[in-house]
């Protein structure tokens, strides 16, 4: 009987195999439940604030007075008044603080918070991480860079590029006739007729503490987003460095096969023909797979559990 032949590895078969077990990693990881939470909690939080933040504004500035206004406008021009088609507002606490000014004296300061509705990339870069992975876009070039900015080379610049084209931040003159672009939709979904002038900072719209607090925390909920998205790519890199140099290691494919049947991962050699055109010895498929899996699997529920928990973490960490 003649003896079947084994497959034998290059870089490109690696990084085939390493992708789909990245793909595994992001998908079974608690991780990745904590960023889809995040998002869910940000969606629900964001219609809230909608309604809320009408309503403030139309307290503070009823809507026969902006039409008062546009009224003047239309007979005087400008000096019939100042109105602005705004995303922008700046919510204060009623209930001041104490505080003390330059020479120790006490004052009583007003708390406010930002409240923005329009774009933010890195926002933006982090809630849409999967369909931009999905068009073979690199949403994790600016958290894989870290702090380490020293280390921005032409890959980043590409990846960044490739990102600013698809959210539409940057020139829009290419030649795709892509005129819809997620900056534009969160830019347009939601503005409010406010008096005054284009500044947001020149107008609070003055609540109280309780309802103060909750635009606070819709606030992190946004950041929640943000940090899911880096606690995400940090988990998996992890164990995409180790899987790295493990697979440098292996020279046969069936040698990362027996990895990927000890972690659960579905690969097959069929993979290969889709997608094809320092060896250390601590990095068999046994020791590997002790390194790569997690302590305890969950089920999708504990996973739940688990990526909540993470959120009031990361909300604790911001207060």
């Amino acid at each position: 009987m003649q003896k079947e032949k084994r497959i034998t590895l290059n870089a490109d078969k690696r990084k085939v195999i390493a992708d789909v077990f990245q793909e595994h990693f992001e998908n079974n990881s608690k991780f990745k439940e904590a960023w889809r939470i995040a998002k869910l909690t940000y969606d629900d939080m964001r219609k809230e604030a909608k309604v809320k933040i009408n309503q403030l504004v139309r307290f503070h500035q009823p809507q026969e007075d902006v039409d008062t206004i546009r009224s003047m406008n239309n007979k005087y021009g400008d000096s019939g008044g100042q109105l602005y088609h705004d995303n922008c507002f700046h919510v204060q606490n009623s209930t001041p603080r104490m505080d003390t000014d330059y020479n120790d004296n006490p004052i009583e300061k007003y708390d406010d918070v930002h409240i923005k509705f329009d774009s933010d990339k890195e926002f933006l870069t982090s809630y849409y991480r999967d369909e931009m992975k999905a068009k073979g876009i690199d949403a994790d070039y600016d958290v894989r860079l870290g702090d380490n900015y020293d280390k921005r080379n032409p890959t980043y610049y590409n990846s960044e590029s490739a990102v600013n084209k698809y959210l539409g931040y940057g020139s829009r003159n290419d030649v795709s006739g892509q005129s819809d672009f997620q900056k534009d939709k969160w830019d347009n979904d939601f503005k409010l007729w406010v008096i005054g002038t284009s500044y947001c900072h020149s107008r609070m719209f003055q609540t109280n503490e309780a309802e103060y607090n909750w635009f606070k925390q819709f606030n992190v909920a946004k950041d929640n987003v943000i940090l899911a998205h880096k606690h995400l790519f940090d988990h998996v890199d992890k164990k995409m460095q180790k899987l790295k140099l493990g697979l440098k290691s292996y020279r046969y494919f069936d040698q990362a096969k027996e990895l990927a049947d000890k972690l659960g991962v579905v690969l097959n050699e069929s993979i290969l023909d889709a997608h094809s055109s320092m060896a250390l010895s601590i990095y068999s498929p046994t020791n590997l797979a002790d390194l790569l899996t997690d302590e305890v699997e969950q089920t999708r529920e504990e996973k739940i559990a688990i990526a909540k928990q993470l959120l009031q973490e990361q909300q604790n960490s911001l207060n």
